[in-house]
């Protein structure tokens, strides 16, 4: 009897262990101080080609490099929309942004879009206890309305939607105001030098671009609205007066941001935290630091994307130097494909040597095709996931649901409707995406299974302004993606009855809500 027991409790501690190392390989750590610190990196019109570990061969992008070979690299991953407001609301919201009307570009001074309301991908994250931080970026409003006083607190914003610190600028870095937001408040804004900003008419008396071109350092392309306020030799979109201290300099934002990430790091080191590090690069205009100034021999445009392949190199490093990599996932992404001629004329286009932004796809930014969605996606997470490459479609939006299910935080019924928990494909456990997916691009285009239906549209089919095709067409489009990634083919007269389907499909999914 005494032998018998003893063989129970060996059996009982050998099942044990299998089922603990089971879990440990095939689950996700549920443990407060075991859950992954989270960073969420989006660069800004990087396109799909623009990487070397995305098939570029006239740029290299080593540390990039060295996130996806240690961790899944996705080959069909999207951002919703080829422009960045309405693909940012998309991941921030887990909403298709064409539900809501005012999701477009949004001006300098627009009022906040996100609501504060619902559930964001930052207050998911502050619901289940982390710590949640943006640098960099916004671009999605704030305030209340248009008019705002920019000499004092600016409010809802950031810190409204879930970011318990936040340090960004408000727009883009064509837009003014050219100023840093630090939680509610303008840095370095001297009393007796009000801002005032706006879009319609002039203010104040600096010299504009239009009126006083000899005072540019960058010219500006003629017909994209780049020649208002002068700051710091650039001219910009929007008319602003004042704040002459608190203007930022072009070449110094991209390591302010970076040193502001670093800081909120290692801040919240020793706690779960999610931090929404939102890069400038390569959106125009392309001002890197001295150091990368013709490195890339792609001209400015290249040298802004060895800049941000630094920026990451150094963020690395930090984790490794605070022990905290191996539990630390970064998601890395673009908010829509690629743009060379984007209102500055700065060498993207004359010194392109024959580097392809968007690799194999047609389209870039503003298109419906490929190249506007189709972006670089990274996730490296060395605790749990394997190195390796995934062709599962994935959308940002996606996210949202996913981190819920990974952090075990519930989203509320009627809540980031269109975000699908792909928890297992973004972990490179399954090759299993989306089904279906919607892209907007100008007209509106659906992914069933490989097949993408573009809906017809008036408009030119070549965007002149910015040298990139658009998708739109009157007639039907259908392309078959598995064979045809480059959209050469148009298959909608060989097959109308896949094309029919789909149309409907994407009626029902708009009407869907």
């Amino acid at each position: 009897m005494i032998k018998q027991k003893v063989n129970h409790g060996l059996l009982i501690a050998a099942l044990l262990g299998i089922v603990l190392n089971v879990s440990a390989q095939t689950g996700v750590k549920q443990g407060k101080t075991q859950r992954p610190n989270v960073i969420y990196i989006c660069a800004d019109d990087l396109g799909y080609g623009d990487l070397s570990c995305y098939g570029a061969t006239k740029i290299q992008t080593p540390n990039l490099d060295k996130l996806a070979s240690s961790g899944v690299r996705f080959t069909d991953a999207h951002a919703t929309s080829a422009t960045c407001t309405p693909s940012r609301y998309a991941f921030m919201t887990g909403e298709y942004p064409w539900r809501k009307s005012g999701t477009g570009i949004l001006p300098g001074d627009a009022a906040l879009i996100i609501p504060t309301d619902k559930t964001t991908l930052p207050n998911l994250f502050k619901q289940a206890g982390y710590k949640t931080g943006i640098v960099g970026k916004w671009h999605l409003g704030l305030g209340k309305t248009i008019a705002k006083d920019w000499n004092n607190e600016i409010k809802p914003g950031p810190v409204e939607v879930g970011f318990e610190y936040s340090f960004i600028f408000p727009a883009t870095a064509d837009r003014v105001p050219t100023v840093f937001l630090d939680g509610y408040n303008v840095v370095a804004l001297d009393p007796k030098d009000p801002i005032e900003v706006n879009y319609l008419a002039k203010v104040g008396d600096d010299p504009t671009g239009k009126d006083h071109p000899e005072l540019l350092k960058m010219k500006s392309s003629p017909g994209q609205g780049h020649n208002q306020t002068i700051v710091n030799g650039i001219g910009r979109i929007g008319y602003m007066s004042g704040g002459h201290m608190a203007r930022w300099v072009d070449e110094e934002v991209s390591t302010t941001f970076l040193a502001k990430a670093q800081s909120f790091i290692e801040s919240n080191q020793k706690q779960p935290f999610f931090l929404y590090f939102a890069l400038t690069e390569p959106h125009v205009p392309r001002m890197p630091a001295t150091m990368f100034r013709g490195k890339s021999g792609l001209g400015l445009r290249g040298d802004a994307i060895l800049q941000l392949d630094w920026t990451i190199g150094e963020l690395m490093k930090q984790l490794k130097a605070l022990n905290i990599d191996k539990n630390t996932m970064i998601v890395f992404t673009s908010d829509n494909g690629p743009v060379l001629d984007d209102g500055y004329e700065d060498g993207a286009v004359t010194m392109i040597n024959g580097h392809l932004p968007a690799g194999p796809l047609r389209g870039g930014k503003y298109s419906a095709l490929e190249g506007g969605t189709r972006v670089p996606f990274i996730l490296n997470w060395p605790a749990q996931v394997k190195p390796n490459v995934s062709s599962a479609l994935v959308s940002q939006m996606d996210l949202l649901a996913s981190f819920s299910k990974l952090i075990n935080q519930p989203i509320p019924s009627g809540e980031a409707g269109d975000s699908e928990n792909l928890l297992n494909a973004f972990l490179g456990r399954s090759q299993k995406g989306r089904s279906v997916f919607v892209e907007q691009g100008g007209p509106l285009s659906i992914i069933k299974d490989g097949w993408k239906y573009i809906s017809p549209a008036n408009g030119a089919a070549y965007n002149k302004l910015v040298g990139i095709e658009t998708g739109n067409s009157t007639d039907l489009q259908l392309y078959n993606l598995n064979e045809d990634m480059g959209e050469k083919h148009n298959l909608a007269s060989k097959y109308p009855e896949k094309t029919k389907e789909l149309a409907e499909l994407l009626k029902a999914v708009q009407t869907n809500k």
